[in-house]
């Protein structure tokens, strides 16, 4: 009964790898969007048809690829029980979600031009991110810190030593509260001899 217990409780429990498959279908979906509003700002149909609307317009299509294509790449992850940084993920969703939108929109061949569009430039893009995440992570931590740094510093956000803006110890504090009567001490005498002159 003991074994059968922990089988149900090995089904029911999530893999960890299906953590954060909402991060990354959601970031991806909402950057795309803000991308695609991006290029509505400059496009060359944004006289024609008006800058909201061209915009508008863009962001709900690059937000609507995004979307499908991250959807059916964690759909693929998890029916292959592979690992979110797989690559023949991206491919074969690329494949999938390309089939499916360009059927909608351009016919059998739309089909075919937009799947082999949409797996390499999907793969090109998930290779690109795998390799520039350790950079942003590293470039993360040295603005934000980590947990137990940011503890010590008294903030999440670490500012750089060349910053004009300077979170100040209890020491420096205290300096610059000094400074700053010995300065109002100055003005007031300065004000009060001009007042009896």
């Amino acid at each position: 009964m003991a074994t059968d217990d922990k089988t149900l409780e090995e089904v029911t429990s999530p893999s960890s790898s299906s953590k954060g498959w909402k991060e990354r279908i959601l970031i991806p979906t909402i950057l795309a969007g803000i991308a695609g509003g991006g290029f509505g700002l400059v496009s060359k149909h944004r006289k024609a048809h008006g800058l909201a609307n061209i915009s508008g317009t863009y962001a709900t299509n690059f937000a609507i690829v995004a979307g499908c294509y991250c959807g059916a790449r964690e759909f693929v992850r998890a029916t292959r029980e592979s690992t979110p940084d797989d690559l023949m993920n991206s491919a074969l969703a690329g494949f999938g979600s390309g089939a499916i939108l360009g059927r909608l929109q351009g016919g059998h061949k739309g089909q075919v031009r937009y799947s082999i569009i949409f797996t390499v430039v999907g793969t090109a893009v998930d290779f690109a991110t795998l390799q520039l995440k350790p950079a942003l992570e590293s470039y993360r931590e040295s603005m934000i810190g980590s947990n137990d740094s940011s503890q010590k510093h008294g903030g999440w956000l670490r500012l750089p030593e060349w910053s004009p803006i300077q979170v100040l110890d209890e020491e420096a504090l205290a300096a610059k509260k000094a400074r700053e009567q010995k300065l109002y001490a100055q003005r007031n005498e300065h004000s009060l001899s001009k007042e009896k002159s």
